[in-house]
């Protein structure tokens, strides 16, 4: 079967981290096409994956238009998603899209209406619902072995951008292109693991934003005003009567990529956890007794059926045969609408309706 071609549009750290690495391994996708703002960026892939000058490009628009390009891999700073998905979806190619979907709910809204509208195959990268630990713990919950659920607590630290790093000013640090601070960036993925493995949405929340860093050096010279947040705290409600508590912040000091979610319900709980060891996805439950008057929590071995590949999972939904547990553009804009009414609720210091 004759692959996709894939274009790539943004050269940054998660397209050369993650996205390029996927889509090598990929057998159902080939790379055909690179674009970046920055030719250097363009040259440097070019060297390494061995695209020819035909295929290389500083301009979105004329990737998209390569008629080489089955399918579009959007990589770019936030400010640039919806543009980007946007022309892509005018031109009624499939793709691929980080997150957050938009700088806002209005954005991610379009983008879903055009989607609808076109019937394009598409996926959104929230790149934790494919840990095999969040897939099982799906599993668990919504095949109710926890019973109802109560409480759902998810923490999601990094140490990136703390003062002994001296971390120069970058395009998350700016409102302008980001959103939002840590919560568009890591907020995103924790918000959606919540909806993920309990199966519920968003119903109210009340956040609290702050930044520790407010200057930073440019990498041009002189200082610029950091307009993002450093960490947000969130309190919602979900669907269920779930009450939930959050926490992001890049000032995790110690964390690399730390996540935990504990869910506890009537029947059990359990706790999710990546990068406690570095780099792996861990599952522990509490179910019945004696493990509750123990107050024991079990390590739980995860069945190979568990794991995927995001890279591959775009590919399978190009090709009609996806399993219905990526991210798509409606759940990205259920996402927006809560980090939407956290950022108001930061500001107001009340409650919002999500």
């Amino acid at each position: 079967m004759e692959k996709i071609g894939i274009g790539i549009v943004g050269l940054g750290m998660i397209a050369t981290g993650v996205h390029l690495p996927g889509i090598q391994k990929c057998p159902d996708l080939e790379l055909k096409a690179i674009c970046d703002t920055d030719p250097e960026a363009v040259k440097a892939a070019q060297a390494l994956y061995g695209i020819d000058d035909a295929h290389c490009f500083t301009d979105f628009k004329d990737l998209i238009n390569c008629p080489e390009v089955d399918a579009v891999d959007i990589c770019t700073p936030n400010y640039l998603h919806f543009p980007v998905a946007k022309y892509a979806i005018e031109a009624g190619k499939p793709y691929n899209l980080e997150k957050p979907v938009g700088l806002n709910a209005e954005e991610a809204n379009t983008l879903a209406e055009m989607t609808k509208e076109k019937g394009l195959a598409h996926m959104v990268c929230f790149s934790y619902r494919f840990k095999a630990a969040a897939r099982y713990a799906r599993d668990l919950v919504q095949s109710g072995q926890l019973g109802d659920i109560y409480h759902a607590h998810m923490q999601y630290s990094q140490a990136w951008g703390m003062p002994y790093q001296n971390e120069h000013m970058y395009w998350h640090h700016e409102k302008k292109y980001a959103g939002s601070g840590v919560l568009g960036d890591l907020g995103s993925h924790g918000i959606d693991l919540v909806r993920f493995i309990t199966g519920k949405d968003y119903t109210k929340v009340i956040g609290n934003q702050g930044t520790y860093v407010k200057e930073r050096c440019r990498v041009e010279g002189g200082m610029g005003t950091v307009d993002v947040d450093d960490f947000t705290h969130i309190l919602a409600e979900l669907d269920g009567d779930i009450s939930a508590s959050l926490l992001f912040t890049r000032f995790g000091y110690g964390r690399g990529n730390y996540q935990r979610l504990e869910l506890s319900g009537s029947k059990g709980a359990l706790i999710y956890k990546l990068d406690e060891t570095p780099g792996v996805d861990e599952l522990e439950v509490c179910i019945g007794e004696p493990y509750a008057s123990a107050a024991t929590f079990t390590k739980l071995p995860i069945p190979s059926k568990y794991y995927a590949d995001q890279m591959q999972s775009f590919a399978d939904i190009c090709l009609k045969k996806g399993d219905g547990l990526s991210a798509n553009i409606y759940d990205g804009l259920k996402d927006q609408k809560v980090i939407d009414a956290v950022i108001e609720s930061a500001k107001s210091g009340n409650w919002q309706e999500v």
